[in-house]
C-alpha cells in the first residue's frame, strides 16, 4: 500500500511538473475558431499619447478584418480577437503584460508596444515562449541589434530616417544654416534619435554648438535657457510628443527663436496639434509614410487614399505613420498566415513556421514594402522604407524634402514668436 501511494505520489508531481513546463502545448489543445491576438503597448502613463496611436492602428485592421469577414485561409474565414494589456509606460511592466498574454490568455502571436523600452523589455519574453511579435511602432536601433529571432518591426529604426530632415534643411533652404544644438531625453529611442540628429549634422556641415541628454520627465527650462544662450540656427528635440509640447512651450516663453525647429517623432500626432495649438506651425520632422503617398496594393487597402479615407471615418483625424505601421504589422502578420495556411489556435510548430513566414515575406501594401531584413544591424526591421521631411504649414504637415519628395517648398528661417 505504502508503495502504491509513493509512485501515486510521483505520478501526481509528474503531472504537476508538466503543466508548468509546458504551457503552450496545452495551448494548443485549446479549441476555437479565431485568432487570439495579444497587445502590449501604453495605455497609461507618460507614453499614453503614444499607446493612443498604436491602439488606433491595431484596431483598424482588425475591424477591416472583421468586417470582410475574417483571414481567408484554406477557403474559410478567421476572424480576430485584440487581447490589449497596458505596459503603463514602463518596460518592468511590458514584460509582465506579455508573459501573461501567453501563458495566461494563450493568445497566437502578439502586436508590440508603441516605445523602444517597452518593446526590449517585452523581446526577450516573446524570444523565451517563441511567440511572434511585431512592433508596429518602435524606432530604438538597440531592438536590432540584439538580433531577437521572435522580435519584427514595421517602421525603420529612427538612425535610418532621422537624416531626413536634417538633410532638408543642410541642403534645400536659403540661407543655409550653419550651427544646431540638439536636447534629447535618456531612453532608448529619444536618445538615439539625438545621436542620429547629431551624426547627420557632422557629416552634412553643420556645427553641433550643444548637445545634451537629460532624464524623461525632468524641468527643461534650464537645458533650453543654455542652448538658446549659443543661438543655434536649428534647434532639434529627441523625444517624444509629450515632451516635444513641453519643450515648445519653454522656448515660447523663453522666447528662443532659432530658424527651425526640429522633432522625430510626436509633431505627426493630433495630440501635438492639440498641444501646441497655432504654436506648432513651422515646425519640422520625420515620416516613412503620409496619406498623401501613391502606394497601391492587392491587400486589405488598396490604396494608401483608401486607408486615410477608412481611418478619417473611424477616428475624425488624419493618420500619422505610427497608425499606418501598426495597421501594416497586422497584415504583416495575416499574410504570413496565409502562407503557411495555420489556422487557430496556432501549435508551437505553427509559431515557428510563422517566423520563417516572416522571414520571407515581401509584399506591397498601403504602407508600402513590407520585407524585412534578414540580417545586419537591421535584423528583422522594415529598413527599406525611405524618410521624408515634412513641416506644418497652415496647421497640416506637408512634405518639405529631401529632394524630389518635397511637395512644397520649406518655410525657412522659422519667424519670431512675436513675428507670428
Amino acid at each position: 500500500m505504502i508503495k502504491k501511494m509513493v509512485v501515486f505520489g510521483f505520478i501526481s508531481l509528474a503531472v504537476i511538473m508538466f503543466s508548468f513546463m509546458k504551457p503552450q502545448s496545452v495551448q494548443a489543445q485549446e479549441k476555437r475558431d479565431f485568432f487570439k491576438v495579444g497587445v502590449v503597448t501604453s495605455l497609461s502613463g507618460e507614453l499614453v499619447f503614444g499607446g493612443t496611436v498604436t491602439k488606433r492602428g491595431y484596431d483598424l485592421w482588425a475591424d477591416t478584418v472583421n468586417n470582410a469577414g475574417g483571414i481567408e485561409i484554406g477557403g474559410k474565414k478567421y476572424k480576430v480577437t485584440l487581447v490589449y494589456t497596458d505596459d503603463q509606460s514602463t518596460p518592468a511592466t511590458a514584460a509582465v503584460a506579455g508573459e501573461r498574454l501567453i501563458t495566461q490568455e494563450k493568445v497566437d502571436f502578439i502586436l508590440g508596444p508603441y516605445a523602444s523600452g517597452p518593446t526590449l523589455a517585452l523581446a526577450p519574453i516573446t524570444e523565451k515562449y517563441k511567440m511572434p511579435h511585431i512592433t508596429g511602432s518602435a524606432e530604438s536601433p538597440l531592438i536590432w541589434l540584439r538580433k531577437f529571432k521572435y522580435t519584427f518591426g514595421t517602421i525603420p529604426s529612427v538612425n535610418l530616417t532621422a537624416q531626413g530632415i536634417i538633410q532638408t534643411l543642410a541642403q534645400d533652404v536659403a540661407p543655409k544654416p550653419k550651427t544646431i544644438a540638439i536636447l534629447g531625453i535618456d531612453d532608448p529611442f529619444s536618445k538615439f534619435t539625438a545621436e542620429a540628429f547629431k551624426a547627420a549634422s557632422e557629416k552634412l556641415g553643420l556645427k553641433v554648438l550643444k548637445y545634451e541628454i537629460v532624464p524623461e520627465g525632468s524641468d527643461y527650462t534650464p537645458a533650453i535657457s543654455s542652448i538658446k544662450a549659443v543661438n543655434p540656427d536649428i534647434f532639434a528635440m529627441g523625444n517624444h510628443e509629450k515632451a516635444a509640447i513641453e519643450m515648445m512651450k519653454i522656448a515660447k516663453e523663453l522666447r528662443f527663436n532659432p530658424k527651425a525647429f526640429v522633432q522625430h517623432y510626436g509633431m505627426t500626432t493630433p495630440d501635438f496639434r492639440k498641444g501646441l495649438g497655432k504654436d506648432c506651425e513651422y515646425v519640422f520632422g520625420n515620416a516613412v509614410w503620409t496619406p498623401n503617398m501613391r502606394h497601391q496594393s492587392t491587400i486589405l487597402f488598396k490604396t494608401t487614399k483608401e486607408y486615410a479615407d477608412a481611418f478619417v471615418a473611424k477616428f475624425k483625424t488624419d493618420p500619422d505613420y505610427t497608425e499606418a505601421g501598426s495597421t501594416a504589422a497586422g497584415i504583416a502578420f495575416q499574410e504570413a498566415l496565409r502562407m503557411i495556411k495555420a489556422t487557430p489556435p496556432l501549435t508551437d510548430a505553427q509559431k515557428d513556421a510563422l517566423i520563417g513566414a516572416l522571414e520571407k515575406l515581401n509584399i506591397m501594401t498601403f504602407y508600402g514594402q513590407i520585407k524585412f531584413a534578414a540580417e545586419g544591424d537591421s535584423y528583422h526591421c522594415n529598413a527599406g522604407l525611405q524618410p521624408v521631411a515634412l513641416q506644418y504649414q497652415g496647421g497640416k504637415t506637408v512634405e518639405v524634402g529631401p529632394g524630389k519628395l518635397r511637395a512644397v517648398a520649406p518655410k525657412y528661417p522659422t519667424p519670431s514668436w512675436d513675428k507670428r
